[in-house]
């Protein structure tokens, strides 16, 4: 029971110091660790070595792949190729389908780029749209939305979703199979289905102001060239994992093993970005030069959160507090993919961050299922990271963003941003569920 009510302090001390003192996320990690580490008995001299373990086993293999995801999401954006995109489905299912188009749109944009490089993208085409179809900016935007969301909070090269695939030990290419046949439902449901019935019941009044419609992009990159380069790390990471039921073998399956893995093939995707994008465009070296650069500063917070969510973590296990927690969920016999949506859910309404949720909540639910038999961690990962995608609030940077890119009031994006999130939540969760039963 002690071990319990310091977890929860320590959890605890996460939420308020986030929300209340406003601190940093990776300083209320930082301080919540040590919390943990001192009052569930653990050994002075062991404390700091525990920590700088947890931060460097899940910072190993997640810094490339975060710095690369970010370059290609910069280039797709500077290039105009995310628009490319958006404008072909638009063609492709016309106006009366738009929130089927923008739907599309979204899911595929989102996939490799983070939720906020997405919103500003799709969201410059949806204002546009709307001006030009007259409809309901909602009935446009929400399911552009749905699909970014939905992509950065389930599907890998994420880093929230590939963090929690290095806690879990789960299999990335299984993840990335799983979360695209969980999500695709998921996005429909809170994306066109929930809009046409939000926009019989709430017009925005206001009007967006902060995008400025403008032809940006005169020298556009093609529409199946923006294609492949946004979905090349992804057909790169499927391939891999289903190399084993190609019947490769030798050389062949290790070279098509080692291109699938999310570092190579994100680096395989960048260099294609910087030529088919970039220089073919008439981007010159010492432009290319500074835009990847810009990619680093946001880099660096995603990464200490995510570090300081690994200490976390190690500290859970060398204090012997992660044992004690799944002892306790065995006798009750809770569902590891139960607690994990749980828990997640918890942290997320506490922090407003779906990343500081997603490791988080790994990182207390793995110590529980190591010992565990049946567990499917592929699973687990996306129904922690259902979970962190719920209740969005006022301590949510995407609850602002949306609301001012769409010139919405704060009722207003409760009523349409908050409820779209937690549609997706319990979707995900609900099909996370049944997908465990045939897997």
């Amino acid at each position: 029971m002690t071990h319990l009510v310091v977890a929860l302090l320590a959890i605890i001390i996460v939420i308020v110091g986030v929300s209340v003192f406003k601190w940093h996320a990776f300083i209320s990690l930082t301080v919540a660790t040590l919390f943990l580490a001192v009052f569930s008995g653990l050994s002075l001299d062991k404390i700091v070595g525990g920590i700088e373990t947890g931060v460097g086993g899940t910072l190993g293999h997640l810094v490339g792949i975060l710095a690369l995801g970010t370059i290609l999401g910069k280039l797709m954006a500077e290039s105009g190729a995310g628009v490319q995109v958006a404008n072909f489905f638009v063609r492709t299912f016309g106006i009366k389908r738009l929130p089927w188009a923008m739907l599309l749109a979204g899911f595929i944009v989102g996939i490799p780029v983070f939720f906020e490089v997405g919103i500003l993208i799709v969201l410059p085409l949806v204002i546009s749209l709307q001006k030009t179809s007259k409809q309901n900016l909602l009935l446009i935007g929400l399911p552009a939305i749905a699909g970014l969301s939905i992509a950065h909070g389930l599907i890998p090269p994420h880093p929230g979703a590939v963090a929690a695939i290095g806690i879990y030990n789960a299999n990335m290419g299984k993840v990335l199979l799983y979360s695209l046949i969980i999500a695709i439902p998921s996005a429909i449901l809170a994306g066109p289905v929930f809009a046409k019935w939000i926009t019989k019941r709430v017009t925005p009044e206001g009007q967006p102001e902060l995008i400025k419609i403008a032809d940006a992009h005169k020298n556009l990159p093609g529409t199946g060239i923006s294609f492949f380069v946004i979905l090349l790390p992804v057909i790169l990471m499927v391939f891999s994992a289903l190399v084993p039921f190609l019947g490769l073998t030798g050389v062949m399956k290790s070279f098509f093993v080692f291109i699938g893995s999310p570092l190579i093939a994100l680096l395989i995707s960048v260099f294609t970005a910087m030529y088919f994008l970039g220089f073919r465009q008439g981007v010159d070296r010492k432009r290319m030069k500074a835009l990847v650069e810009d990619c680093f500063l946001p880099v660096g917070s995603i990464l200490a959160i995510i570090g300081a969510g690994g200490g976390f973590k190690q500290i859970l296990i060398d204090s012997g507090v992660g044992k004690t927690i799944g002892e306790m969920s065995q006798h009750f016999s809770l569902s590891p993919l139960v607690l994990a949506f749980l828990i997640a859910g918890l942290i997320r309404i506490a922090t407003g961050s779906a990343t500081v949720a997603l490791t988080t909540a790994a990182g207390i639910v793995a110590p529980i299922v190591q010992n565990m038999t049946g567990v499917n961690l592929e699973l687990l990962v996306i129904a922690t990271g259902a979970g962190s995608l719920m209740f969005s609030h006022v301590n949510d940077a995407g609850f602002w963003m949306v609301k001012e890119y769409l010139g919405l009031s704060v009722p207003e994006t409760f009523k349409t941003w908050t409820v779209l999130e937690t549609i997706l939540s319990f979707a995900a969760f609900a099909l996370a569920l049944v997908l465990d039963v045939f897997v």
